[in-house]
């Protein structure tokens, strides 16, 4: 996704005028800090989202655990030849956070930003920075992922990222965009 949306931000302004497209990412920075800023006051978060999905995940524990465990083999040979083609390949879990992650960063405010800065940065450096970025994240999520986000307060990230958003704002208007 870094990667497309840098693309398409470095594309941006050969579609249209560069001065054009560096006021549409100043205006986004402010407008994505200003929206991130009133989730983080008014309390609005994904704290239903993570509900929905520890109980989702949860149920699917729930599921395999009722399994013997003398079947088991041969069950898991039963299912992998009856998967379909993609899955024969790569593992299931892999396809799902695969497509979770891609389906659920489009179209976000990470990815239209990364249209933005792409557009009138390095598109190279945004990449790079980018996927640094998204992969510290994930790393963090996926090692500490619970014991994380009971220490760090979801109003305290919400309002970090409409700071550095806004910071990236008044940065972005005080350059020329050449």
């Amino acid at each position: 996704m870094t990667i497309l949306s840098a693309l398409l931000g470095w594309a941006a302004p050969n579609l249209i005028s560069r001065q054009l497209t560096h006021h549409v990412a100043t205006l986004l920075f402010f407008g994505f800090g200003l929206w991130t800023l009133w989730e983080g006051f008014t309390g609005d978060g994904e704290a239903e989202d993570l509900a929905g999905v520890e109980a989702e995940l949860d149920a699917a524990m729930k599921s395999k655990t009722g399994t013997d465990s003398k079947g088991s083999k041969v069950d898991d040979d039963l299912k992998k030849q009856r998967r379909p083609m993609l899955t024969q390949f790569f593992s299931p879990i892999l396809l799902k956070a695969f497509s979770i992650t891609f389906f659920g960063e489009w179209g976000d405010k990470s990815q239209i930003a990364t249209i933005g800065l792409a557009a009138d940065e390095n598109p190279f450096g945004v990449v790079l920075g980018g996927i640094l970025g998204q992969a510290l994240c994930t790393t963090a999520a996926v090692l500490g992922g619970k014991s994380l986000a009971s220490q760090i307060s979801e109003r305290m990230v919400a309002l970090s990222g409409g700071v550095l958003f806004l910071i990236f704002g008044m940065q972005s208007f005080l350059s020329t965009g050449s």
